[in-house]
C-alpha cells in the first residue's frame, strides 16, 4: 500500500488540493492502534527488493503511522501519517521519502492540512535540488497514507467512497482517486483457505493534463489492493506504482523466521533431570 498506496503504498499518489477544513467523509468504524507489522517489497515476477516495517501509535484518538522499507540495493522510502479518528478520518500531516539507486529523483514531499502547504522538495536530472513549495486548498477527504485504512473500514456492501491524493509532478497537484471493488480473491494461509476483497483504485489526473495522458502513455496504471474483512478486517496485499513512471510494486506480509541449528540446546528450566 503510500503501503503508500502507499502504500504506497506505497506511492506514488499522493493527494494535494486544498485546506482540510472538517473532517473527512470517511466514518470510523474501527479505529486503529498500537501495531507493528512486517511487511516485503517485490517486483511482479516475485523479486524481492525490500523489507519493511510499519509502526502505528495511538494517543487519544491522534494515530501515527510510520513505515518504512530499506531496498537490497541500499535505498529508502519512508512514509509518515499523523491522522486524527474521531468520528470521521482526518489527515493531519504526511511526510514521504524516497531517496536511493531504486528511485531515479531524490523527493521528499511533506503535506500540512491546518495550512494548506505543500512542500516538494527533488533532485532535477541535472542533480540540481529544486523546492515547490505552494499554500493550496486541500479537499477533506485527502487520503495521503491513508488509502489502507479507509478499505478496512469498508463492508463487503459498502460504496467506495471518492478521495483525493497529492502526487509530486515535480510539481505538486491534486488527482482524484477513483474506487471500485471487485469481488473477493482466495489465498492460503498455512493450507487453509481464505477470501480477500479486491479493490481497483484508478487515478483521475482530471482537465487537459488527464485528456493527453492516456496519449502520452502517462495514465497511472491500476493500483489492487486486497483487504480480509470480518470483525478484524486487516491488509493482505497490494500492487501499487513505485513511483510516476516507474514500475508496479507488490507489497505483501512478512512473517519472522528463525535461524535452525543441528542440535538445540535447552533453555533455562528446561532441562531435563536425571
Amino acid at each position: 500500500m503510500t503501503l503508500r498506496f502507499h502504500v504506497c503504498l506505497i506511492a506514488v499518489v499522493s493527494v494535494l488540493t486544498g485546506v482540510l477544513s472538517g473532517a473527512s467523509n470517511v466514518p470510523v468504524h474501527y479505529k486503529e492502534g498500537l501495531t507493528h507489522g512486517f511487511l516485503v517489497l517485490s517486483t511482479l515476477d516475485g523479486k524481492q527488493i525490500a523489507v519493511g516495517d510499519l509502526t502505528e501509535v495511538a494517543r487519544g484518538n491522534k494515530v501515527t503511522s510510520h513505515l518504512v522499507f530499506h531496498f537490497s540495493d541500499g535505498s529508502l522510502q519512508d512514509e509518515t501519517t499523523v491522522f486524527s479518528q474521531r468520528q470521521n478520518f482526518h489527515l493531519i500531516t504526511y511526510h514521504l521519502v524516497q531517496k536511493g539507486p531504486a528511485f531515479p529523483h531524490t523527493t521528499e514531499m511533506s503535506v500540512v492540512t491546518a495550512t494548506g502547504q505543500v512542500t516538494v522538495q527533488y533532485t532535477n536530472d541535472k542533480g540540481e535540488e529544486k523546492t515547490e513549495s505552494e499554500r493550496l486548498k486541500l479537499p477533506p477527504a485527502l487520503a495521503n497514507g491513508l488509502v489502507l485504512t479507509v478499505l478496512k473500514n469498508l463492508g463487503p456492501q459498502d460504496q467506495p467512497p471518492q478521495l483525493s491524493m497529492v502526487v509530486a509532478a515535480p510539481k505538486p497537484r491534486v488527482v482524484k482517486l477513483s474506487i471500485s471493488a471487485h469481488g473477493k480473491d482466495p489465498f492460503t494461509v498455512a493450507g487453509s483457505r481464505r477470501e480477500a476483497l479486491h479493490y481497483v483504485i484508478k487515478v483521475e489526473i482530471g482537465g487537459l493534463a488527464g485528456l493527453v495522458a492516456p496519449l502520452l502513455g502517462k495514465q497511472p496504471p491500476d493500483a489492487h489492493i486486497w483487504i480480509i474483512g470480518g470483525e478484524a478486517p486487516t491488509f493482505v496485499k497490494s500492487e501499487m506504482l513505485s513511483f510516476l513512471g516507474g514500475p508496479v510494486w507488490r507489497t505483501e506480509l512478512a512473517s519472522p523466521v528463525w535461524p535452525k541449528s543441528e542440535e538445540t540446546e535447552p533453555r533455562n528450566g528446561d532441562a531435563q533431570k536425571p
